[in-house]
């Protein structure tokens, strides 16, 4: 077992790690994530961490009109990673608040990777009839950088009969191809089979181009065998037969929505992680659950903490402690198997009785 002394005598450096919880629920999810971080470093794990605690968010924009401080960026980018919990309350528009930190953060450090697991768990119900655990278990990887998701265009003539809003999706060749080679590469590291989503039976510019660049990647990966599906017939086949998929690689806007399907199924959103990432490590990445600040359940300590504890997980692989990711998910699983959860998944327990039982069942770490 590695301790800290032990950890400093080896030039280990602590990994600098940025934490917003945020608003909502994310204030009582992301405590539990760190609690469970601090556990897997003391008890051997290969990383040691220290934190810079910042209160964005909501609150902030109450009291100042921003949602980070001016220099925020530039704070965030002496950090290794960033550990956010949920953005967004009632009384502030979501356009508001997501444009004023999430989607900066996201587009500043170029994070163009929104990784997604999607897995049933052991001991957890999905809404699917007769789905056992590990029978949905696929990856979906989201273009986190442009498509749907801009600020090119506009409104002229507010207020009147003639009104109009225009709002400009775009694809680039640089984006699309980055994320098409990385959902290829993920794709041969696990089943070799790859679901590229699409819409360019109706959409005629942009999606007919993102297929064009998904086939003339494939051509780099013979041993993948891909497929093309239409968004709407892919959300339905989420429900009918999750089995039959693995790896799927949509746009931004595609993505986001397929990946709340596939938080109902695995059988509480709650239970969902998330990575935004940028690949070549060059700028700090950034993990949040795929969950929301949940306005409704904040402050009753029943919020689950698993997806932003399973977040946690991703972190410390991207970090390079695959090892330590995996004691956490054997620790979540565990867990489930024992019955322990929170309201969201039929249980009864609070959001830090689940984080004291994850903790208890962390497996011992190996050299």
């Amino acid at each position: 077992m590695t301790n800290t002394a032990e950890k400093e005598a080896q030039g280990l450096e602590p990994v600098r790690i940025a934490v917003i919880p945020g608003d909502g629920v994310g204030k009582e999810v992301v405590p539990e994530a760190v609690r469970v971080l601090d556990a897997v470093s003391s008890s051997g794990g290969a990383l040691e961490f220290v934190y810079t605690d910042l209160d964005w968010g909501c609150d902030l924009y109450r009291a100042t009109g921003r949602m980070m401080p001016e220099d925020g960026l530039d704070r965030l980018a002496h950090s290794d990673a960033i550990l956010l919990g949920a953005i967004g309350a009632p009384d502030i528009p979501d356009h508001l608040s997501l444009w004023g930190l999430l989607i900066p953060i996201r587009r500043h450090f170029q994070q163009y990777i929104n990784l997604r697991p999607i897995r049933l768990l052991p001991g957890v119900v999905s809404p699917l009839r007769d789905r056992e655990a590990g029978s949905i278990d696929m990856m979906v990887v989201r273009e986190n950088s442009e498509g749907e998701y801009s600020v090119i265009g506009g409104r002229i003539h507010e207020g009147t009969p003639s009104e109009v809003a225009l709002q400009v999706d775009y694809f680039s060749r640089i984006g699309t191809e980055r994320v098409m080679r990385y959902a290829f590469d993920l794709a041969r590291g696990r089943s070799r089979r790859l679901t590229v989503c699409t819409k360019s039976n109706g959409i005629v510019h942009t999606m007919p181009f993102w297929d064009q660049v998904a086939r003339e990647i494939s051509t780099e990966y013979p041993d993948v065998e891909v497929e093309f599906a239409l968004v709407d017939a892919l959300a339905a086949r989420f429900i009918t037969h999750p089995d039959t998929l693995d790896v799927v690689v949509g746009s931004n806007l595609h993505a986001d929505i397929l990946t709340d399907i596939g938080g109902a199924i695995m059988g509480s959103i709650g239970l969902a992680p998330a990575a935004n990432l940028n690949p070549e490590r060059a700028l700090p990445s950034m993990f949040e659950p795929v969950h929301g600040s949940a306005p409704d359940i904040a402050g009753k300590q029943i919020a689950n903490p698993i997806g932003e504890i399973w977040t946690a997980a991703m972190m410390l692989d991207f970090l390079g402690s695959r090892a330590d990711a995996r004691r956490v998910v054997d620790a979540i699983e565990v867990t489930l198997r024992s019955g322990v959860g929170t309201p969201d998944i039929g249980g009864s327990d609070s959001t830090s009785y689940v984080t004291d039982a994850i903790i208890d069942n962390l497996p011992e770490a190996t050299d």
